[in-house]
């Protein structure tokens, strides 16, 4: 398989990606670039790579780059992908894919007349639990699903010494929640309306939030389907063998699984009525590679590495531009039902920027 050259544009969380590329079998790491010099210098430092630089362009430029990987502020992921597109690269994005969907109908015009690929770098995914999970459904171990309940519950109160947490800007739904979303949409894509409410707790409002950090939300499928997800941000949690930060839990018409995040744990009662359950502490040092559980470097590995083989291979890699796009757009409709109160039609969000459903399949 051909080695593909990437470049890394945001240094923050690039730092997973960092990791990742350099223990990749499927990459060259050619350069790192970040605004902050400081940052650039710290990285090459802890890595002992040292061809970075503080202009996007000259990643843009440099011909030996096959691929960039971009974990900039949410508001600049759209400009940075379509720039990358432009320069013939191929782009994995950090997720949320945007902050709105202002610049999603040029995007999709400029991936019609490209050939480059961009992957959205949903990276709960790729965690070995969810790997299995869906492998076990896509062989029809559960049947068709019935329902799926998501959640992402985790005592981020050290996040609140970020200044940047505090700024009215940052929700806890794009940089949360949206993990959970990401499963509603893996396996129920076709989302028609979303109803939630959400609140800001005591202890947000004395760390400085501006937003809610605790939410609960209904989805409802075009097909009638429901699922559920919920997220609360600033308070214990319990412990890990009781509650694995995030989760998701598929019913089906035959069994029903549950894939646990922070645990490696995976469990499934399938269609012959088995119990199994699954673990994979051996992973621990590869998904987890830094201080902490903060960075989880392994994911971005396995979604680096799928990525070179869907490029290498000629196939789709998902999620994709398109499921990009749709997932912003339920997220936009989450938004506006925490502010409405009332439930919220996707379709509505999407008219308001001059898209259609269609365009997203």
């Amino acid at each position: 398989m051909k080695k593909l050259g990437i470049g890394i544009l945001g240094l923050g969380e690039g730092r997973s990606t960092m990791s990742a590329a350099l223990q990749s079998d499927n990459y060259e790491l050619i350069a790192i670039c970040d605004r902050n010099e400081q940052l650039c210098q710290q990285r090459a430092e802890e890595f002992n790579f040292h061809h970075y630089t503080t202009d996007y362009q000259d990643l843009l430029d440099d011909e030996r780059i096959d691929v960039i990987g971009i974990y900039t502020p949410d508001h600049l992921h759209a400009l940075h992908v379509k720039q990358a597109l432009l320069a013939g690269k191929h782009a994995v994005c950090a997720k949320p894919f945007m902050d709105d969907l202002a610049e999603a109908k040029e995007l999709l015009e400029i991936s019609r007349q490209k050939h480059e690929r961009v992957l959205i770098g949903q990276s709960s995914r790729f965690f070995e639990p969810m790997k299995r999970q869906r492998k076990d459904y896509e062989a029809g171990e559960i049947g068709e699903i019935i329902t799926l309940e998501g959640f992402y519950n985790a005592d981020q109160r050290w996040f609140l010494a970020k200044p940047w947490a505090l700024q009215p800007e940052f929700k806890w739904l794009y940089g949360g929640l949206s993990h959970p979303v990401d499963f509603v949409r893996w396996y129920m894509p076709d989302i028609d309306e979303v109803m939630g409410y959400g609140m800001l707790s005591s202890n947000g409002v004395k760390g400085g939030l501006k937003n809610n950090d605790t939410m609960h939300f209904i989805f409802k499928t075009t097909d009638g389907r429901v699922a559920r997800v919920s997220g609360c941000y600033t308070g214990p949690i319990q412990p890990v063998y009781r509650e694995s930060e995030m989760s998701c839990i598929l019913r089906g018409t035959e069994g029903c699984s549950q894939a646990d995040y922070m645990d490696l744990r995976y469990a499934i009662t399938n269609k012959d009525g088995e119990e199994k359950m699954y673990t994979w502490e051996n992973k621990l040092k590869h998904f987890f590679r830094f201080e902490g559980k903060s960075h989880h470097a392994g994911e971005y590995q396995n979604y680096l590495d799928y990525f070179a083989e869907c490029i290498n291979s000629n196939t789709p890699a998902y999620p994709d531009l398109k499921e990009g796009i749709g997932t912003v757009a339920v997220l936009l409709a989450m938004d506006q039902s925490l502010k409405t109160g009332m439930p919220v039609k996707v379709d509505t969000i999407l008219a308001k920027y001059g898209l259609k459903r269609e365009d997203l399949v």
